[in-house]
C-alpha cells in the first residue's frame, strides 16, 4: 500500500509518515517508486529489531482531562499494536508539561529495556527542552517517535496559567516580605508633632 493509506490506517497524520520516511525512522519498510509515490512493504517486520522494546508515554494537566489520557494510552497501543512492535512499558501520568520532575516519564527513560519512546505529541513529553531528550536518547542508540506533530491547545493554556499563577505568587511573597523586612533608616526624616512649629 502507499504510504497516505499506510498512515490513515495506523491512526498517523500523512504528513508525519513522511516526515519519518524522509528522516529515515518509519518503523516499516518503505520505498519511493517515481516522484509522487512511496510504498509500505506491510508484509515485512525487519525494521522490529532496529526500534525495539516501545515505551508508551501518555500525560495530561489536570484531573478532569483523565478521558483524554486514557484515549491517548488507547491510540499508541493500538499504533505498536497495528505496527507489530513490542511494547515494555506504559506510563501515563497526569503533571503539568513544564514540570520536569515528573516520576513516571523520568522511570520511562530510566528503563534500558525501552528504545524507542513514543508519544501522540511532542509537548507530552514536555513543554521544553525536549529536543534535548531527544539528542540524548539518540546518543544511546534509542530515538522518540512522535505520531502527530503540533501541539494540544488547551492543555498549553492550563500549562501556562499555571506559570503565571505561580510566577505571580512567588511575586506577591516577595513583596510581603520586603514591606514588613523593611525597617526605617536612622537617617530618614521623622514624623514632627504641631508644637514643633510654635514660634520661639
Amino acid at each position: 500500500m502507499n504510504l497516505t493509506e499506510w498512515a490513515k490506517a495506523q491512526g498517523v497524520h500523512p504528513q508525519t509518515a513522511y516526515r519519518w520516511f524522509r528522516e529515515g525512522m518509519l518503523p516499516v519498510p518503505a520505498q519511493r517508486v517515481g516522484a509522487r509515490t512511496i510504498l509500505v512493504n506491510v508484509g515485512v517486520n525487519a525494521a522490529l529489531e532496529a526500534i525495539g522494546g516501545l515505551g508508551l508515554y501518555a500525560r495530561v494537566s489536570s484531573r478532569d482531562q483523565k478521558s483524554d489520557l486514557e484515549r491517548q494510552v488507547a491510540r499508541l497501543s493500538r499504533w505498536a499494536a497495528q505496527a507489530g512492535h513490542r511494547v515494555v512499558r506504559v506510563e501515563a501520568e497526569i503533571a503539568s508539561g513544564m514540570n520536569g520532575a515528573r516520576p513516571k516519564v523520568k522511570r520511562l527513560l530510566a528503563d534500558p529495556d525501552v528504545t524507542t519512546v513514543v508519544v501522540e505529541h511532542k509537548d507530552r513529553l514536555g513543554r521544553m527542552n525536549t529536543e534535548l531528550v531527544e539528542a540524548a536518547l539518540s546518543a544511546h542508540g534509542r530515538r522518540l517517535v512522535v505520531l502527530d506533530d503540533g501541539e494540544v491547545e488547551d492543555d498549553l493554556v492550563r500549562d501556562m496559567v499555571e506559570v503565571l499563577t505561580s510566577f505571580c505568587a512567588r511575586r506577591q511573597t516577595g513583596s510581603r516580605g520586603s514591606v514588613s523586612g523593611t525597617r526605617p533608616s536612622a537617617s530618614a526624616p521623622t514624623a514632627r508633632s504641631a508644637s514643633d512649629f510654635r514660634l520661639r
